[in-house]
C-alpha cells in the first residue's frame, strides 16, 4: 500500500515539475536543495530567486511576438512591469536587464525612476506609464520626469479633471493615455470599474478637450480587466469593446498609436495547474487586428503590465513545524514559526492559495492537518489548497523536525504585510535572502535582510 508523502504526490499530478524535484528525500526549488539554505539561516526565511524574473519576462514576449508573426501584425509589443508587485531594488534591477519598460501607480514609484536613472539602470527614452487616481504629489512627480526629460513618460488620465494639471505645469508637449472604465464581472459588487473614464465619455472627452491643442499627443488607451487574462465570454467581451473604441478613436486621432491591456496572466498556484498562454496570447492578437481591420485603421503596438507574472514565482517562504497540537478527534494543528497574516497576508486577506510543500520527509507516511500561525487571531491559518479541500503533509515527529514551504509567493506580499514596520503580534518579518546563478550556472544565496529586530519594531512604535 502507498502511504508515503512522495506516493500521494505522484498519484495525483505529473512529479517532478520544470521548478520541482526531490533527491535523497528533500526539495529542491530551480535545482536549489532547500535544506542547505535552511541549515545555512535557518527558518522562517523568504527566498527571491532571480533568474525566474528574466525567465517570465522572456517567456511573455517570445508568446507576443510569435501571436504576432502568426496573424502578420504589423506592430510592436512592448512589456512594462508592474512595479507595485514588488518594489525591490534587487526585482527592478533583474526586470531592467531585459529592457522592460514601467508602470506607476503612486507618487514614490516616479521617485524610484529617478533613482534608477541616477544608478544608470533605465535612459530617459524609456517608456513610463503612470496609473491610478492621482493626489497632487503624484501629479507633481510626474510632471517633473516630463520636464526633466522623460520623453515616453505616458500618464493615463483615470478622470477627465486630470488633464489640466498637465496643461498648466509641463513645459512644451508631452504624451497622455486614456483608462478606460470596464464593466466589472457579473458577480461582482459593483457594475463598473472605479478606475477610469466611461466609454461613452472617451471620444467626446478628446475631442473637447486634446484634439485641437498642439501641446497635447494623445498616445494610449488602457483597459484592464481585475479577473485576469481569462478564456471567458466576459473578457472577450471586455477586450472587444475596448479594442471597438480603439479603432473608433483612431479614425480621429492619428497619433494614437498604443493600446495597453493590463495585466491579468495567472501563476502556478498549484501542482496541477493549466493555462495555455500561447492560445490565449493568439486570440488577444487576432481580435485585435481583426476588429482594426474591420474599422480599416491600423493596429497599435500592444503593452502589457505584467506584475505577479514577472515576480509571483521567483518567490518562497520556508517554516518550521515547532509542534503539533491534536484540538479534537479530527483536527491536528501544525504549528509554523511564523505568522500567515504577515508573511503571506494574501493567504487571509482573499483567500489566495499558494504551492505548499515539504522540504524534507518526502519518505514518511502522510496525514491530514491545519497549519496555524503564531498570533492569535483566529484568522492565522492555512487549512486547504487550490486542488483540494485539506492539507496533507509528512506525519509530524517531534525527534525529527519537519519544514515546509509555500512558493510562488514573490509578489505583493511584503508590501501587503507592511515590511519593514509594525507586524501584528510584534511578530517580526522574516530573513530575507536573494538567490542568483554565478556565470557557472551555480547558484548563490545572499542576505538581503536580517529578522526583523525588537529595536526597529519599537522606534516604530515609538518607544
Amino acid at each position: 500500500m502507498k502511504t508515503k508523502y512522495i506516493d500521494l504526490i505522484d498519484q495525483t499530478f505529473h512529479f517532478p515539475q520544470e521548478e520541482f524535484h526531490v533527491d535523497d528525500n528533500q526539495l529542491h526549488f530551480h535545482d536549489i536543495p532547500l535544506m542547505e539554505i535552511i541549515k545555512q539561516y535557518g527558518t522562517p526565511v523568504k527566498l527571491s530567486y532571480l533568474p525566474k524574473i528574466s525567465q517570465q519576462i522572456q517567456k511573455a514576449r517570445r508568446i507576443f511576438n510569435v501571436a504576432m508573426a502568426k496573424v502578420d501584425y504589423n506592430a510592436e509589443y512592448r512589456y512594462c512591469y508592474c512595479t507595485k508587485s514588488s518594489h525591490f531594488s534587487f526585482v527592478m534591477e533583474e526586470a531592467l536587464k531585459n529592457n522592460v519598460n514601467i508602470e506607476t501607480s503612486s507618487a514614490f514609484d516616479i521617485n524610484i525612476v529617478e533613482e534608477l536613472y541616477k544608478n544608470g539602470l533605465i535612459t530617459k527614452d524609456i517608456y513610463i506609464v503612470s496609473n491610478g487616481f492621482k493626489r497632487a504629489q503624484y501629479l507633481e512627480n510626474i510632471t517633473n520626469i516630463i520636464n526633466e526629460g522623460f520623453v515616453n513618460t505616458i500618464p493615463v488620465l483615470d478622470n477627465m479633471d486630470e488633464l489640466k494639471y498637465y496643461k498648466d505645469h509641463v513645459k512644451g508637449k508631452f504624451k497622455v493615455g486614456l483608462r478606460i472604465a470596464s464593466e466589472e464581472e457579473p458577480m461582482f459588487s459593483f457594475y463598473t470599474s472605479r478606475l477610469g473614464i466611461r466609454y461613452n465619455d472617451i471620444i467626446p472627452f478628446y475631442q473637447e478637450q486634446i484634439k485641437n491643442n498642439p501641446d497635447i499627443e494623445l498616445k494610449m488607451l488602457h483597459f484592464f480587466i481585475n479577473t485576469g487574462i481569462k478564456d471567458t465570454a466576459y473578457y472577450w467581451n471586455e477586450l472587444s469593446k475596448s479594442i471597438t473604441v480603439y479603432a473608433e478613436l483612431k479614425k480621429d486621432c492619428p497619433e494614437l498609436d498604443s493600446l495597453n491591456i493590463g495585466g491579468g496572466f495567472p501563476i502556478k498556484r498549484s501542482l496541477g495547474f493549466e493555462y495555455d498562454y500561447e492560445y490565449m496570447a493568439e486570440e488577444i492578437v487576432a481580435q485585435i487586428k481583426s476588429i482594426c481591420d474591420q474599422h480599416n485603421v491600423p493596429e497599435p503596438d500592444i503593452f502589457t503590465e505584467f506584475g505577479s507574472f514577472t515576480v509571483g514565482e521567483s518567490g518562497a517562504v520556508l517554516y518550521s513545524i515547532l509542534d503539533q497540537k491534536q484540538q479534537n478527534d479530527r483536527e491536528r494543528w501544525n504549528m509554523i514559526d511564523s505568522s500567515f497574516m504577515t508573511t503571506l497576508p494574501d493567504s487571509w486577506a482573499i483567500n489566495q492559495r499558494f504551492i505548499l510543500l515539504p522540504i524534507n520527509r518526502w519518505d514518511y507516511e502522510y496525514e491530514r492537518v491545519c497549519l496555524g500561525g503564531l498570533t492569535c487571531d483566529s484568522q492565522d491559518y492555512y487549512n486547504d489548497e487550490a486542488h483540494l479541500n485539506a492539507v496533507f503533509l509528512p506525519k509530524y515527529d517531534k525527534e525529527d523536525p519537519l519544514y515546509i514551504g509555500f512558493f510562488h509567493t514573490g509578489a505583493y506580499q511584503e508590501s501587503l504585510g507592511g515590511y519593514g514596520g509594525i507586524q501584528h503580534c510584534l511578530i517580526p518579518a522574516p530573513k530575507h535572502i536573494i538567490i542568483d546563478l554565478d556565470e557557472d550556472g551555480n547558484y548563490y544565496p545572499r542576505l538581503f535582510a536580517k529578522e526583523q529586530s525588537f529595536k526597529s519594531m519599537l522606534k516604530t512604535l515609538g518607544y
